[in-house]
């Protein structure tokens, strides 16, 4: 793992991650939970960075001083976050250490342990080994804190949706015919950074057919008069939270079809936003985007959840879609997208980021929401 240093909290916010990530294991029964890097180990202790080979773990549950387990080469990254700054155990390892062993050594005597989901395959089978245990998914503990914003992270969403939209703001300055997809890209991932985020996370110039491509990213195509243009954009902010918005663009003058049947979707997109309350399921709110669309005959074209979690991941829990009943409550953030796709024409999408409040929702993004001509 690549360590990277990102504590934008103090450490009594840290230190309450993990106490209420221990109570909730013992509430569902885990023994322990040890942590991989990725979002959970971001959240919990501000250690950023991917999987390797030389395995980084969070171990903690009740009764057990939360432990890092970290390869010695690493430790200085690993201390100079939240780990550091809490005073936590560390098991600092050389290579020819056995490093699952030293996890094992911390909970010996669990009989039930759950992983984080991005621990790969590659430490869970040696973990699993050394502690004579089928080890179980500590995604629904984990999930449970990360869900619920506090207002310091609610601040820095707000963040990120402003920065993110100072971009959208420009995109008339790069959008026009005769220049590529990949063009207008690059000029947007500088304006990313330049307005405020630490990195660009994903980039989606869809213009004409390709906008009917929900997850097209960008070719070489030539944006041509006349297309409409899907631009789905997003990137971390200093502190690791994620903006994430759509707009859609028309070259000129839109096909009168098209024109009408986005207006539609703008209503369809306020419908779900207005949805949002405590109280009220996942599902309903992504009814209420697919019934106004119904209501117009374009529910067939809308082929993909109304939205997704957003936090230290661009996608994370809750899941705005059909069959979801998990009930919304204060502090919950999630977009809000509903698209319409039509295969060899176009598509749009309409998305914004709302923080569930205690009487309905807060919009983070303000940027237009309708068909902008450029």
């Amino acid at each position: 793992m690549d360590a990277v240093s990102t504590t934008p909290f103090s450490a009594s916010v840290y230190a309450a991650r993990l106490d209420r990530a221990s109570a909730l294991a013992a509430g569902a029964g885990l023994d322990a939970i040890i942590v991989g890097p990725g979002p959970d180990l971001q959240y919990l202790v501000g250690v950023e960075g991917d999987t390797i080979e030389r395995l980084t773990a969070l171990v903690l549950g009740p009764g057990i001083a939360p432990t890092v387990v970290v390869p010695r080469m690493e430790l200085a990254k690993v201390r100079s976050t939240a780990v550091g700054g809490l005073g936590l155990a560390v098991s600092d390892w050389v290579d020819g250490d056995d490093a699952h062993t030293l996890v094992a050594d911390v909970i010996a005597g669990a009989t039930r342990v759950g992983v984080s989901d991005a621990l790969p395959a590659l430490h869970v089978i040696p973990l699993a080994d050394r502690l004579g245990l089928r080890l179980e998914l500590a995604t629904p503990v984990l999930r449970e804190g990360r869900m619920i914003k506090d207002s310091d992270e609610i601040a820095e969403l707000r963040r990120a949706g402003s920065a993110i939209d100072a971009v959208h703001r420009r995109v008339p300055e790069w959008l026009r015919a005769g220049r590529t997809e990949r063009e207008v890209a690059a000029d947007i991932a500088e304006a990313i950074v330049a307005e405020g985020h630490r990195t660009v996370e994903f980039v989606i110039v869809g213009s004409g057919p390709n906008g009917a491509d929900p997850h097209h990213e960008v070719s070489d195509r030539m944006i041509e008069d006349g297309d409409v243009v899907v631009v789905d954009i997003g990137g971390a902010v200093p502190s690791g939270y994620n903006s994430d918005s759509t707009r859609t663009y028309v070259v000129g003058t839109p096909d009168p079809k098209a024109a009408e049947g986005i207006a539609v979707l703008v209503r369809a997109q306020q419908a779900a936003v207005d949805a949002v309350r405590p109280g009220v399921t996942a599902e309903q709110v992504d009814a209420a985007a697919r019934t106004v669309l119904a209501d117009a005959g374009l529910d067939d074209a809308f082929l993909h959840r109304t939205g997704h979690g957003i936090g230290v991941s661009v996608h994370e829990e809750p899941y705005i879609a059909p069959g979801n009943d998990l009930v919304l409550r204060e502090g919950m953030a999630f977009s809000i997208e509903p698209g319409i796709y039509f295969a060899g024409e176009w598509g749009s999408r309409i998305e914004d980021i709302v923080v569930v409040t205690a009487d309905g929702c807060e919009r983070l993004n303000t940027a237009p929401h309708g068909l902008t001509a450029v």
